[in-house]
């Protein structure tokens, strides 16, 4: 079996990989960091394959699948990145390189391998969106916007699969704050306490291999999911506000 993790450098996406190699996975290890990955590499226990590469130009997305095409079984969609702050006054170009990364890369490369997977009824495909996929974030607008973007396309995918009744499975995973590089990047501060890497990437591939569609880790996450569903929208704003506004602090 052998598995793609972008993101593989650091957080989850590094913890996704010591995982798999421990189960036994052929890697494929994808991030822009050549140095960290190949010190990740020589942590590992089974073959691996670095690819250091920039997957905000998507020609690279490209190149990756046609150099891995018809060899994955398992790909997780880990690289991202946020950023905090009005949206008049935000970069432009920081958004449109996020755009590149979150959704760009994300859409390429699922869609190209899971025609492979497609084509020989099976393989499993892991989007990692977040629990922001849920609602809207002013303060954060464009990366929530990418991360419903991710969601609601595993979904649809979701659907069309079973309805081809395809032993292919897709799965989302939409945890809450997570103690990664994260919030170093998105220049901000979590105002609940974080969940560890290695605990939702633990719970992500046990509820993965459950073929489990929407995944997310931690109590007061969940129930903070399902209160959303029957807030008035215009409240959920309001709340939404008020916890980044906190981060920024």
């Amino acid at each position: 079996m052998k598995a793609l993790i972008t993101g593989a450098s650091n957080g989850m996406g590094k913890d996704f990989a010591v995982k798999l190699s421990e189960e036994g996975y052929d890697l494929v290890i994808v991030a822009r960091s050549k140095d960290k990955l190949e010190s990740l590499k020589d942590k590992l226990k089974t073959n691996v394959e670095i690819e250091a590469m920039d997957l905000s130009i998507k020609e690279n997305a490209f190149k990756l699948y046609e150099k891995y095409k018809g060899q994955i079984d398992l790909l997780i969609n880990n690289a991202g990145f946020g950023a905090c702050g009005l949206f008049v006054k935000t970069d432009i170009d920081n958004e449109l390189n996020m755009i590149d990364l979150n959704v760009i890369a994300y859409h390429i490369l699922t869609k190209l391998f899971l025609k492979d997977f497609v084509s020989k009824n099976s393989g499993k495909i892991l989007i990692v969106a977040s629990s922001a996929a849920f609602e809207p974030g002013p303060l954060m607008a464009t990366y929530y916007a990418t991360k419903s973007y991710v969601y609601n396309l595993t979904m649809a995918i979701y659907e069309e699969l079973r309805r081809e009744k395809s032993n292919v499975h897709v799965s989302v995973l939409c945890p809450g704050p997570v103690d990664t590089g994260f919030n170093e990047r998105a220049k901000v501060k979590f105002a609940v306490k974080s969940l560890s890497s290695d605990y939702v990437v633990n719970y992500a591939l046990k509820k993965l291999n459950k073929n489990k569609l929407i995944i997310i880790p931690g109590l007061i996450m969940k129930i903070g999911v399902f209160l959303n569903r029957f807030a008035p929208r215009k409240l959920v704003l309001k709340v939404i506000y008020n916890i980044q506004e906190r981060k920024t602090r």
